[in-house]
């Protein structure tokens, strides 16, 4: 739900071939900005219209909550702005040891909390620590930990990873770094307090928060401090809206200074207009529909109320065929969109799969009532067929109540399964409401959209079965609840594989045996829609530049980079295709990379997340 980053073509510092070697900038990348004192009462306000369920970065599940951990805490590496390749944040370099199986990190001095306590390599630690050991913990980003096996901090400015097996995405592990000053008296993660500003106002970003008040705002102030350089607005307030047109309406009055997830119609009025901008860039989102196959927990108990019709495959791949994802793409998103196939999303070229023609499941409502006709669902004299055990195929579609996406996808969606005979209930609900049902299982269909990161494994590890919730309904990191020892094997195989084409190759296998099982639809890749006002910012930061996006990345570049109009500073983005211009100051570290090993499946989900 959330700010996503576009696809580079080959990532710096994942595992690669024998002998391969890898640079990172030992030393910070500093922006030419003109000095924070300069830009003084400079404000920044973005508009947001999906929710935030928790500011705790262990917990935090909805992609809005996750970025303010991006804003507030830093990470050991960061997805750079130009080319979202692995760069130096927390950590000024990483080095694998030649069987792979530990990893290294520097961690730069002089990094300091809000509280003036130094940031150090035991932070880190404790960090991953607490979610090997805490299941709560795990909750937003587990993934990158099932497979350590031991987090050191043999003095404040080194950490030393121990994987069990080798893990290829040890140069971009997701993961907020937090203060264990704080933390580590907290022994329940999902107590209130973990919410709270004494908690998380202790920060080490770009930004520290300030103040929150839920479905209303969260407000920062610019860390004077921040290693890399304080950002030139000394304020960032999130607004939350209702409903994206009323987040239109704040831009237009000059209420808020920046929007995303625009539809086409509010993009198209919005360009041209006088002291507005707007940029289109391609995502790294999957729109979707999930099918409730019969889904259960991780003991493989049956969970939630979904109609037990729709365990019949040959059902789900009819109601498939008669979802037109052209359509989709033409009617619903109007053009800014490319019809989906595989969970990795086309940005991403190297992983993004797309069946051979021979294999394509081509919209036909003639063909998909045949298919149901030979299966035994018989139409009734109303014209709604009947299973084979006497229930009508009646099915509840829930999905974001406030979101145009979801209200026009619905009603077309409704239409074309009456088309073949199956009566569509709409039930379009809040953020929370749905998150609350997809969770517990409690959805016939269910519209759903994730955000990949550049490594492919954060799109395959929500589909895993060890992504499933617990008995206590805890621990939900999966998308669809697939349960697949076939998905699961090839999942981990890719994961294990340092050659690029082979892991592509794998990672394609996996895309396909997942959209063979219907259990969900992959509708359409959306472009990032986005709008600000250019009287108040001359431009932002892209990412990837020099034609990304603005706020739909992975990271703090957006609002990081931020400009103010009439600043004497270099902008970050012009707002036409500009680059950052980078003095990357200190020593390059060479680290070489070596192959070999078998990585063992992670459970959790990345840190951005489901709509």
């Amino acid at each position: 739900m959330g700010w996503f980053l576009v696809h580079f073509q080959r990532r710096v510092g994942r595992l690669g071939r024998v002998g391969a070697v890898f640079a990172a900038a030992a030393l910070s990348a500093i922006p030419l900005a003109a000095p924070a004192h300069a830009q003084q009462g400079k404000v920044l306000r973005v508009a947001l219209t999906t929710g935030i369920d928790h500011l705790n970065p262990f917990t935090a599940g909805l992609a809005a909550s996750t970025q303010v951990g991006r804003f507030i805490y830093e990470f050991l590496t960061i997805p750079s702005a130009e080319t979202a390749q692995a760069s130096p944040a927390l950590a000024e370099s990483w080095t694998p040891s030649a069987d792979k199986l530990t990893w290294t990190y520097k961690i730069r001095s002089g990094a300091k909390w809000s509280d003036g306590q130094p940031v150090t390599a035991k932070d880190a630690a404790f960090t991953f620590n607490r979610m090997m050991t805490d299941e709560n913990a795990r909750t937003a980003n587990g993934n990158y930990v099932t497979n350590f096996d031991t987090v050191t901090a043999p003095d404040d400015t080194t950490l030393v990873i121990k994987t069990k097996t080798v893990q290829s995405d040890m140069n971009l592990l997701d993961v907020p770094i937090v203060p264990e000053h704080v933390w580590a008296p907290i022994k329940d993660l999902n107590a209130p307090e973990t919410d709270t500003i004494p908690v998380v106002g202790v920060n080490d970003g770009p930004y520290q928060l300030t103040e929150y008040k839920q479905n209303e705002y969260v407000k920062f102030k610019a860390n004077k401090n921040y290693w890399r350089v304080a950002p030139q607005v000394d304020e960032l307030q999130l607004l939350v809206f209702k409903d994206s047109e009323a987040a239109v309406n704040a831009l237009r009055q000059g209420e808020v200074d920046v929007i995303n997830r625009l539809t086409a119609t509010q993009f198209n009025a919005l360009k041209g207009q006088p002291n507005i901008a707007t940029n289109a860039a391609p995502s790294r989102r999957y729109d979707e529909i999930n099918l409730n196959f019969g889904v259960q927990n991780s003991d493989n108990q049956p969970i939630g109320d979904g109609n037990p019709v729709l365990k019949d495959l040959r059902l789900r791949k009819a109601i498939l065929q008669a979802i037109d994802k052209q359509a989709v793409v033409d009617r619903v998103a109007n053009g800014f969109a490319q019809p989906g196939s595989g969970i990795v999303p086309p940005v991403f070229q190297t992983y993004h799969w797309e069946p051979a023609a021979n294999e394509q499941v081509k919209t036909d409502l003639a063909a998909a009532g045949t298919a149901l006709d030979q299966a035994g669902y018989a139409k009734g004299p109303d014209g709604v067929r009947v299973a084979p055990g006497g229930a009508k195929l009646e099915l509840r579609l829930t999905g974001h109540a406030n979101r145009p996406y979801d209200q026009r996808l619905a009603q077309y969606v409704s239409g074309w399964l009456k088309d073949i005979g199956i009566t569509v209930k709409q039930e379009l609900v809040s953020d929370d409401e749905l998150n609350d049902r997809t969770n517990a299982g409690k959805y016939d269909l269910a519209i759903s959209g994730y955000a990949t990161n550049p490594d492919p494994d954060s799109a395959l590890q929500l589909h895993v079965c060890a992504a499933r919730p617990n008995a206590q309904g805890k621990g939900a990191t999966t998308d669809t609840f697939f349960c697949d020892p076939e998905f699961d094997r090839l999942r981990a195989q890719q994961l294990a594989e340092t050659d690029d084409a082979k892991r592509a190759g794998i990672v394609k296998q996996a895309q396909a045996r997942l959209a063979s099982q219907a259990v969900n639809i992959v509708l359409d890749y959306p472009n990032a829609l986005e709008a600000y006002r250019s009287d108040k910012f001359s431009g932002f930061t892209k990412q990837p530049q020099p034609n990304g996006a603005i706020l739909e990345q992975s990271g703090y570049w957006g609002v990081y980079g931020a400009t103010p109009a009439g600043s004497q500073a270099a902008a970050a983005d012009s707002g036409s295709g500009g680059t950052v211009l980078w003095i990357v100051i200190g020593a390059i570290v060479v680290v070489i990379i070596v192959v070999g090993g078998v990585v063992i499946s992670r459970r959790g989900k990345t840190s951005e997340d489901r709509e």
